[in-house]
């Protein structure tokens, strides 16, 4: 059995709504919104009748308070008052009250009114809960998608798998002390952080397009090789195009063509695939240089051994606003203990 509550400071009224909802309805009367307040943290009602003029609290500053709170905020609450003008009535739908039922009310009026009510919130949640779950599917399959393409990169280039996932954990590290440095934080507050974080692992994608011989090959490259190798920023993007010819755009897609496509842009133009430079290189392109060259310093290579932490860091801040966003950097200077947590 549903549960509603009746607040009204005047007794005859809230005996009448209880006369009338208490066949089908758990109906729980009080005389002020203080007191449902106390109730609240112990009982949760399915929808609240509230009166408007009452004192100390009233039904708008008890709305208010309602819809202030993410516990009680889904609460459907029906204002039943005798004060229904138009200016009062558009005030409280733009306040979040679901109707207006006016004193004195018809019994069967107000069933009829909360049956509504009641049935419509039941489909909306109904609709949420699937919604939720297709949304939790998709977030697999994305998820799955990652995974798999990230495997085709690691298993053609020996030295990208742990990179992939250290750079992934390097950009969350960026992204939370940016937020909470609030760097940025324009840019960044709609940002959905697995998103981000699911879509940096494709970033060298593009590799995938490059020949085994370069990839791999155990020694310093040639200029000829290393333009080769070059070209994985827009092999990348041109990737992702292809997916999203065939799928549709979506946040996922989107931040992963920009990590693949901008990546090795450098804050002084002199990057690589467009020359970018400045705060022209996106933002996921800035993001990831540092967490990609500080895992290249702190990582061997068949051409140099693995620099120390303390030793990745220093060439990071001697590139401060050359290769590197300077505000970007000073926040990686500031975190990066949790860098060589990672590498651990």
């Amino acid at each position: 059995m549903k549960t509603i509550f009746v607040i009204d400071d005047n007794s005859t009224n809230l005996l009448m709504a209880e006369e009338v909802l208490s066949a089908q309805y758990e109906v729980i009367t009080m005389l002020s919104a203080s007191v449902m307040f106390e109730l609240l943290e112990k009982v949760m009602p399915d929808l609240i009748l509230l009166d408007i003029m009452m004192p100390e609290i009233d039904g708008f500053d008890a709305l208010r308070q309602l819809k202030a709170s993410t516990r009680y905020s889904g609460i459907p609450v029906i204002f039943v008052t005798s004060k229904s003008d138009v200016a009062t009535e558009a005030f409280g739908f733009e306040m979040g009250v679901v109707d207006f039922i006016a004193k004195p009310f018809s019994g069967p009026v107000l069933l009829h009114r909360i049956k509504s009510i009641l049935n419509m919130e039941s489909i909306i949640r109904e609709r949420t809960d699937m919604l939720q779950k297709r949304t939790e599917k998709l977030q697999r399959l994305q998820n799955s998608m990652t995974s798999v393409l990230a495997h085709m990169v690691e298993n053609r280039d020996k030295l990208t798998g742990e990179h992939i996932e250290r750079t992934a954990a390097y950009v969350g590290i960026l992204l939370k002390a940016m937020l909470a440095k609030k760097i940025f934080c324009n840019d960044i507050k709609d940002w959905s952080f697995d998103v981000i974080v699911s879509a940096a692992r494709l970033h060298d994608l593009g590799k995938i397009a490059v020949s085994d011989l370069i990839l791999n090959k155990p020694g310093k490259l040639t200029a000829e090789e290393f333009d080769a190798i070059k070209t994985h920023a827009i092999e990348g993007e041109k990737i992702i195009d292809d997916i999203i010819t065939e799928s549709g755009d979506d946040d996922f897609l989107f931040h992963a063509k920009i990590f693949t496509g901008s990546h090795h842009e450098r804050w002084d133009g002199k990057g690589y695939p467009r020359g970018l430079n400045g705060t022209d290189i996106p933002l996921q392109g800035r993001i990831m240089a540092i967490a990609d060259v500080y895992d290249a310093l702190i990582s061997n290579r068949p051409y140099k051994n693995a620099f120390s932490h303390e030793d990745a860091v220093k060439i990071i801040l001697e590139n401060k606003g050359s290769q590197f966003d300077p505000k970007i950097t000073d926040v990686f200077l500031e975190v990066s203990n949790l860098f060589a947590d990672v590498r651990i």
